[in-house]
């Protein structure tokens, strides 16, 4: 609760302010518990810091913990800050459909059990204490299985050996392990259950389906650890080869569904397959990977709309806006790539494609080239189903991670891993390469603070208030900065400023705050005006925006346009990078420049005057100021005391704060030698400024530390220009896996056959390959086609000569007709 004592008088004044200004993020009403006033009050920290809206606000907006849990479902997780009667029927009703039954403890703290669902992000739900009335309301997160943490779930110890098992020299007894503490029971049963999509293709009959199979073992102990040696299933069971294990209470009854469990991630079934399997995997896959290649040809085509690939490793890791690291393939993680042989890493498209859903998948080798499935089995390959899904979710083929498993992962399995049938997966699954792709453009705010614009102009600005840095009314997006004075060690005030806080939101998406926490560079970030953990998950799928934090420093924003926002603690210094796809040109304005290629108009106001990048500090200090925000179009939030005194009722743009425009470089100043040994390049200014400035080698060296990654990031970021991948000639080979502007491909022929063509082809600046194309001739077809040309050759001879023979027969008679005629003439005029 918050306690305005120095602004009591306007405490209701400011409950006004504050609701007009977050109506539109408040979520749910209050059910008219409130009066009037519970149509702008919900359960949101709106709700709980307007006390003049809710008083009663902790008695039906509920508070939990555990927050988040896999969509599979299964998790226990008590309401917080609530006591209840033991003797209550508690359940609770997800998405006002799907309920599941609590209980309370002997503290008196409630208990609810998350349902398994087929979708992830927020899910709101209710609580109710006689199964009728649900009075309470809260929030879950549901999470992708592979983004939660491994602790959260139930893991398969030697994975591989799970999903070959029954394949030449796969046997033996499987293992699996679990946080015994997450499951409610002294015994546990251990269930098989198989995931299916059923109905017609992209109806509304397609459906998604999960299925209890049966239990491989009743009633053990919930000893964290299980071993088994699988049995052949008594009855047909192939319809299933997708699906998890599942680990819960034996007093359950078996398959019973959304009850205190743990699931497994998904994996190939190949352990539950029959007989005819365990005889001879590969003509059974075969067998599957031929009736997959038929209903593919009958599914719509994807392929045309997805994104493009990025040509380099580098562009692939830096733009950070549109991809993200492919759990399967991380480079951080030691670059175990199973289902990509000879990959690195491979990123994903953030974004689904906007008909069907699909996904797109980028592999890099070592020397960051992109890795295609025309050269190698390990390459990227694109995914009728978004590995992650994509709203509306629930509806095949766009489920989180079950639709990519049905349609694209087990289908390897078939093709590729249980048989020797690539040629098949890779005829609908071919690489994109990256020949439309444009890398974004990237702007930055570093150090105390000084700004870098798409545009690449540098200057500093100092003001204390909140800002626009960014606003693209194409888009609809906005990125607001807040910035505060910097204090020295001993607490002083320093004349100059750092970037604090950042708002963002685009097109009715969530509003996410990050900001400097009071914990040492660290970073808090908040959904719509409340704190938001990432404790339990590190990747979080919000309304129209996703966000990563794997550290507590490091927060990156991803919209749905593929603008990306990234932001860095150190030093005590908030760094933030912001990268806009190709689209974005021509359309932005804010302290972040006019992204359009022009440097000279990147100092524009809101009101449309030019300021020169070359200009007095004190000029750039005017400019900057009239990018102040208003309360109006504020997305910060303004949660305690001093946020309200200093930036809600202060004006935007503190005209009493006066920065120092420059620093003195005094040759007695003994800090002033280091500054200088360390201050050494292009970007010695910033860094002489910040030095000096805060009186620290530390805040001067970090400042430097971002420009470099700035510098490196617009490095990455730069076009390269791709000819498209080459094949090799028929009966012949390439060297060379490189398709980029000055690569060159060689080319080399089987014993037997000889070169036609170049010998090598070099990718030019326009794109295109020198050269014709390559061909391998074997002796005996180049006979036959020397032969065949032969005989044309005799064939058009003859031809020639009939013609030429026939024009002479011609003018030969043309010849006689005149010479007749001619006579004729002469002996008319001889007789009178």
């Amino acid at each position: 609760m918050l306690r305005f004592s120095k602004i009591g008088r306007l405490r209701s004044f400011v409950a006004v302010i504050l609701i007009q200004l977050f109506s539109e993020t408040t979520a749910r009403s209050c059910e008219g518990r409130c009066g009037e006033r519970a149509t702008s009050c919900s359960c949101q920290p709106t709700c709980e810091a307007l006390l003049e809206c809710c008083e009663d606000f902790k008695q039906f907006c509920v508070e939990i913990s555990p927050h988040s849990g896999s969509l599979l479902g299964g998790t226990d997780f008590r309401i917080v800050d609530v006591l209840f009667d033991r003797k209550v029927n508690l359940t609770c009703r997800f998405k006002s459909e799907t309920v599941t039954q609590g209980y309370v403890d002997t503290d008196g703290v409630g208990h609810c059990v998350s349902p398994m669902l087929f979708e992830s992000g927020w899910v709101p739900f209710d609580v109710s204490t006689d199964g009728v009335s649900y009075s309470r309301s809260g929030r879950w997160l549901s999470v992708h299985h592979s983004k939660l943490a491994e602790a959260a779930r139930l893991t398969l110890v030697n994975e591989t050996q799970w999903q070959y098992y029954g394949t030449q020299d796969v046997g033996g007894a499987l293992e699996m392990a679990w946080d015994a503490s997450l499951i409610n029971a002294q015994r546990v049963n251990v269930e098989l259950w198989g995931y299916n999509e059923t109905g017609e293709p992209y109806s509304e009959r397609w459906r998604a389906e999960w299925t209890y199979l049966y239990s491989v073992s009743r009633d053990v102990p919930n000893s964290g650890r299980f071993r088994f040696v699988p049995q052949l299933p008594s009855a047909p069971l192939s319809a299933w080869d997708v699906g998890s294990v599942r680990v819960g209470p034996s007093t359950e009854p078996d398959g019973a569904r959304n009850v205190n469990a743990l699931w497994s991630d998904g994996h190939a079934l190949a352990y539950n397959l029959d007989e005819v399997f365990r005889r001879d995997p590969a003509a059974w896959a075969l067998g599957r990977c031929l009736q997959w290649d038929q209903e593919e040809k009958h599914l719509p085509r994807f392929l045309s709309e997805i994104t493009d690939c990025p040509c380099t490793l580098a562009q692939a890791r830096a733009d950070t806006g549109r991809f993200h690291t492919d759990y399967g393939c991380d480079i951080e993680k030691g670059s175990v790539c199973t289902y990509h042989p000879g990959a690195v890493h491979c990123v994903r498209a953030i974004q689904a494609s906007p008909e069907y859903g699909a996904g797109q998948q980028c592999c890099y080798d070592h020397t960051g080239a992109q890795v295609l499935t025309g050269d190698s089995i390990g390459g990227s390959t694109p995914d009728r189903g978004h590995d992650w899904g994509s709203p509306p979710y629930i509806k095949p083929p766009r489920v989180p991670g079950f639709s990519h498993w049905k349609y694209d992962v087990i289908t390897f399995y078939y093709c590729c891993l249980w048989s020797d049938n690539c040629h098949y997966y890779f005829s609908h699954r071919p690489s994109s390469g990256c020949r439309a792709y444009q890398p974004p453009k990237s702007a930055s705010v570093l150090g105390d603070p000084h700004f870098i614009t798409f545009d690449g102009v540098t200057y500093t600005f100092n003001g204390k208030g909140e800002y626009v840095l960014l606003h693209s009314s194409n888009h609809e997006l906005t990125v607001q900065g807040r910035t505060e004075p910097m204090k020295s060690g001993n607490g002083s005030v320093i004349m100059a400023t750092r970037l604090s806080s950042v708002a963002m939101r685009e097109n009715g998406s969530d509003v996410i705050e990050v900001r400097l926490s009071d914990w040492p560079d660290h970073l808090q970030v908040l959904l719509n005006q409340k704190v938001l953990s990432f404790s339990e998950q590190s990747w979080i799928d919000l309304k129209g925006v996703f966000v990563f934090s794997s550290t507590p420093q490091n927060v990156t924003v991803m919209f749905s346009s593929g603008a990306g926002v990234e932001a860095r603690a150190r030093g005590g210094v908030m760094t933030l990078t912001v990268l806009l796809p190709h689209a974005f040109k021509h359309h932005t304005q804010g302290l972040l420049g006019t992204m359009n290629d022009d440097p000279d108009d990147d100092l524009t106001s809101s009101d449309g005057e030019l300021t020169a990048a070359n200009s007095t500090a004190q000029d750039i200090f005017a400019y900057g100021a009239q990018w102040a925000i208003t309360n109006e179009t504020s997305l910060f939030t303004y949660d305690s005391e001093f946020l309200l005194n200093e930036y809600f009722f202060a004006p935007k743009h503190d005209p009493t704060f006066t920065p120092n425009f420059s620093v003195s470089e005094d040759p007695s100043d003994p800090l002033l030698q280091p500054t200088l040994k360390m201050c050494a390049g292009v970007w010695v200014a910033f860094c002489k400024y910040d030095t000096l400035s805060t009186r620290s080698l530390e805040m001067g060296n970090n400042t430097l530390l971002s420009l470099r990654n700035h510098a490196n990031t617009v490095r990455d970021l730069q076009p390269v220009m791709s000819c498209g991948w080459l094949q090799p000639p028929s009966h012949g080979q390439k060297e060379g896996t490189l398709y980029l502007e000055g690569a060159t491909v060689s080319f080399s022929c089987n014993p037997g056959y000889h070169l036609y063509g170049p010998q090598q082809r070099t990718c030019h600046s326009d794109g295109q390959w020198s050269g014709s194309e390559t061909y391998c001739l074997s002796d005996d077809s180049l006979g036959i086609v020397l032969g065949t040309v032969g005989a044309v050759l005799a064939m058009v001879a003859m031809v020639v000569a009939i013609v030429v023979y026939n024009k002479k027969q011609k003018r030969e008679k043309m010849k006689e007709s005149e010479d007749r005629n001619t006579a004729s003439v002469q002996l008319n005029v001889a007789i009178p």
